[in-house]
């Protein structure tokens, strides 16, 4: 039996895949007034989606920042710590 996705939210990955590829359309400047509004409502919604994903994602680590005792551990969100000289 199939899995019906049509009323699932997409991954991260795939909402960001799918607003590249709108942008992308976009910026070729060939789509007429009403496909790019179209495209436009479905990037903006898209967009929302990979925000509030970013933010869950954000509200993750925090959450396994903190210490047993509630208080939390703040790291720098740079990938490669300055090491002390």
């Amino acid at each position: 039996m199939a899995i019906d996705k049509s009323n699932t939210e997409p991954t991260f990955e795939e909402a960001l895949n799918e607003l590249e590829n709108i942008v992308r359309l976009m910026e070729e400047g060939n789509l007429d007034l009403e496909e790019a509004l179209a495209r436009f409502e479905k990037g903006i919604s898209l967009s929302r989606i990979c925000s509030k994903k970013l933010e869950q994602a954000e509200k993750r680590i925090e959450m396994l920042l903190c210490r047993e005792n509630g208080d939390m551990v703040l790291k720098p969100a740079g990938i490669m710590e300055e090491k002390d000289e």
